[in-house]
């Protein structure tokens, strides 16, 4: 289940994030949109006005420091996004309710032009993320997040910069990663 933001902003006054830090006039760094997503993972009140599906993912689009992209996402139990990475955009993310685990490959992958790659030993790296911790991450950094709990749901704050061009899907079996799926902008929105 998505939800329009236009929706949320209409109907919910709160569900704006904090107001943006001095840089948002420059290119914002890794440390920006982390400094962003744990300022606004901690604003209570925006957090509670996610709608939460017992079954999908909620999410609603913000407004991100200097142009970037940002996302609140609900996660039900159980759920999860698969292998992905976020092309040439960097990004940072922090739980703000609940727990995420994030999988994650320790290795730069080509931009483009495999469809199957063999890993080698050594590569994953996982993070047990609480509310209040996250990451930030730089460009073609692909991973997981999960929410494993089987009763709670989790929230967590993204952001990416620039703006997501574009999300490679991956599928793993064992050290075999194969891109599966390029998605678009208009794919999510």
């Amino acid at each position: 289940m998505s939800v329009s933001p236009a929706a949320v902003a209409a109907s919910n006054p709160v569900a704006r994030p904090p107001a943006p830090n001095p840089t948002a006039t420059s290119t914002p760094t890794q440390a920006d949109l982390l400094d962003f997503v744990r300022r606004t993972a901690a604003d209570v009140d925006l957090i509670a006005s996610l709608p939460l599906d017992p079954e999908g993912r909620t999410w609603v689009r913000l407004e991100g420091p200097g142009g970037s992209e940002a996302w609140l996402i609900g996660w039900p139990p159980g759920t999860g996004t698969g292998w992905h990475d976020h092309a040439d955009s960097v990004g940072a993310f922090v739980t703000a309710a609940g727990e995420l685990k994030e999988n994650a490959l320790a290795v730069r992958l080509p931009a483009d032009g495999w469809k199957t790659l063999e890993l080698t030993d050594g590569v994953d790296r996982e993070r047990r993320l609480p509310a209040g911790k996250g990451r930030s991450f730089g460009r073609h950094h692909v991973h997981e997040v999960l929410n494993e709990s089987s009763h709670q749901h989790a929230i967590s704050v993204h952001a990416y910069y620039p703006p997501l061009p574009r999300i490679r899907r991956f599928s793993r079996s064992g050290p075999i990663l194969r891109l599966e799926q390029v998605e678009r902008p208009e794919d999510w929105q």
